[in-house]
């Protein structure tokens, strides 16, 4: 189902490109994440030397496959591996949003852009960061309930 779209629109920006007769070549290029997962932690807004605020907070994603070799299903067989994503929210209307509503443990669907970036720690150590950049999100769930 969704590859008819990204089809059509990888052939559109082709077609932009062999129309264009400039002495500088642009090439375009597509920078799209989806992600589904839980909050790994309430957000909170930072803003830094006058900059546009940002919400930030953790989503983690799961993946699992069947390790065994057997045909038959036994407990054990699944392994689970979760990775936790950094999400920033700069969209001035989704940044209150998510700030107000993304609670710890809610289910969210998260599109975006992602980006590397590099920042200097507290002992002045240069670090990398991969953020993910949000400009949609989608509540599928509220928090986790307690098993009574």
């Amino acid at each position: 189902m969704l590859r008819r779209p990204i089809i059509q629109v990888l052939r559109q920006f082709i077609r932009q490109e062999s129309e264009s007769a400039t002495s500088m070549i642009l090439e375009r290029s597509l920078n799209r994440i989806q992600l589904l997962g839980r909050v790994g932690q309430d957000p909170v807004m930072r803003q830094v030397e006058g900059k546009n605020p940002v919400t930030i907070f953790s989503l983690a994603t799961n993946e699992m496959w069947r390790s065994g070799e057997s045909e038959v299903f036994q407990a054990g067989d699944v392994t689970q591996k979760t990775t936790w994503h950094r999400i920033s929210v700069f969209r001035p209307g989704l940044r209150d949003v998510a700030y107000q509503y993304v609670k710890k443990g809610a289910r969210i669907y998260v599109e975006g852009k992602i980006d590397y970036g590099e920042y200097t720690d507290k002992n002045n150590v240069r670090r990398q960061a991969t953020t993910i950049i949000a400009d949609n999100i989608i509540f599928l769930s509220d928090h986790v309930k307690e098993k009574v």
